[in-house]
């Protein structure tokens, strides 16, 4: 007699089963459309290097291919506002949150660009190079936390204090806005630092006592140099019909911009405040589960802005469960859902996170590598779990607020944790169908993420899905 010979899936194995059937090899989606990389050629980011988020011709891209009707489009994670502004080029009525400061600048510098008379903006350019030398004293000046002190020369920190307490004397808001803005496209120029990964890397040449290999960076600029070309670049840019956009396909003829909305603040606080069913579209990518600090990445721009160590520090833990610093959210979300009476909801969302099986698994595994000491943080398994969790409460509010029929675009990246892929793409799937949304594809990238140098030696060179998601409110 033959015996049955029974094959045990794993509860990842089985949700991949499930939703095989939507896993599409997206040809047109190569990784330059959903990263940062599409946008160089755009003036916003020529001016200032953001690497976050997708480009300008993801977000025309579905909204012309999946939208009847222009409507009122939502990016819950607004970063430097791509998904607002495209929007608004193609007539939609746009709307943004953000938590990181620098974001939100950005999108309110491109605000006063479009109220900027060019000429007026090159006149008061002259007369600052003439005026900021004649200055004596200060009354603005930056206010380091341990991570950037000293990132500046001496000559160029006092040119800078000089030139922000000048901006903050100047009348027209918008000119301001543009002045500030220039200087802070720099600050790495002028700096001893270079981002590198999610941290600053120092030049020999600075204060800082260094180890390891001394680290040349090359040519520090001059203040003065280096924002009068990014000054030049900008008023060359506004006068140059160049600037339109390069998607122009996309594109169809409108008559009456919308607005552009900003909401400044973590969306955990900010969407269950939304209207129920308001939204047509939402195209977001919020930030990957891979240990990546914003706040460190941006930790010159941060004290730029004014914000001193506790605001910094604050701010970090008010971000998405995304590095292994975070701390858990679950009492606070709980009595933030009290405050706005929305505890079934509370219960509700955790109720579906516990019901997934393979987030129950993926926080087993993770647990019990822990014990081993087979992760090389002992707070990666509480950050992804929490990760998913504060996640399962957003898609729960993206649902609510988006409209019967209405999209979803959502791009984000599997990783990998001690040789465990995690499948970001089809945890969250599956919550987003639990609250309402059918998962009518799950693009995949051609060509997909690599493992970190220190796990392709330890578990091989294993790619993990790179992709966008689409689902669609029942």
């Amino acid at each position: 007699m033959y015996k049955t010979i029974e094959i045990f899936k794993s509860e990842r194995e089985k949700l991949f089963d499930r939703f095989t059937d939507r896993l599409e090899t997206a040809y047109n989606l190569n990784r330059k459309v959903v990263s940062f990389q599409a946008n160089k050629e755009e003036p916003i980011y020529r001016w200032f290097k953001y690497k976050e988020g997708f480009s300008s011709a993801l977000v025309k891209y579905f909204l012309s291919e999946y939208a009847s009707e222009v409507g009122t489009v939502l990016d819950p994670f607004a970063g430097v506002g791509t998904t607002l502004f495209a929007g608004q080029e193609l007539g939609w009525e746009s709307y943004g949150i953000e938590l990181l400061p620098v974001g939100a600048f950005v999108m309110q510098t491109r605000q006063a660009l479009t109220e900027i008379d060019v000429d007026q903006l090159r006149e008061n350019v002259k007369k600052m190079w003439s005026e900021i030398p004649k200055m004596e004293d200060c009354n603005n000046y930056l206010n380091h936390i341990s991570i950037t002190k000293d990132a500046f020369p001496d000559e160029t920190e006092e040119y800078l204090n000089k030139y922000l307490s000048y901006c903050s004397k100047l009348q027209h808001k918008h000119i301001q806005t543009i002045f500030r803005f220039a200087a802070f496209t720099v600050l790495e120029e002028i700096s001893y630092t270079r981002k590198d990964g999610q941290y600053l890397r120092w030049d020999y040449r600075s204060k800082r006592d260094l180890s390891g290999k001394p680290f040349n960076k090359g040519k520090i600029l001059t203040f003065k140099d280096a924002v009068k070309a990014k000054l030049n670049q900008i008023i060359q840019d506004l006068t140059s019909n160049q600037s339109a956009s390069l998607f122009e396909q996309f594109e169809k003829p409108i008559t009456t911009k919308k607005s552009v909305n900003i909401i400044e603040g973590s969306c955990l606080e900010h969407l269950p405040k939304l209207e129920n069913n308001f939204f047509d579209f939402i195209i977001t990518s919020p930030p990957y589960c891979n240990r990546y600090d914003y706040t460190r990445t941006y930790a010159l721009e941060l004290i730029y802005l004014g914000y001193d160590s506790d605001q910094v520090r604050n701010l970090r833990q008010s971000m998405l469960s995304c590095t292994v610093e975070n701390k858990e959210k679950i009492e606070y979300l709980e009595q933030f859902y009290g405050s706005i009476n929305q505890i079934p909801i509370f219960e509700n969302v955790i109720k579906t996170y516990n019901n997934s099986n393979a987030m129950m698994e993926v926080n087993s595994i993770l647990d019990g590598l822990n014990r081993l000491g087979k992760l090389n943080n002992n707070n990666i398994a509480r950050m992804v779990k929490n990760y998913f969790l504060e996640l399962c409460f957003v898609i729960y509010e993206m649902a609510r607020v988006t409209k019967s029929s209405g999209y979803c675009v959502m791009v984000n990246d599997n990783v990998r944790y001690g040789g465990e892929e995690i499948p970001v793409d089809l945890i969250l799937s599956e919550f987003a169908e639990n609250f309402g949304f059918n998962i009518n594809k799950i693009f995949v990238l051609p060509k997909g993420k690599g493992n970190s140098s220190q796990q392709m030696g330890n578990y091989g060179r294993t790619e993990v899905r790179k992709c966008v998601y689409l689902w669609q409110k029942r």
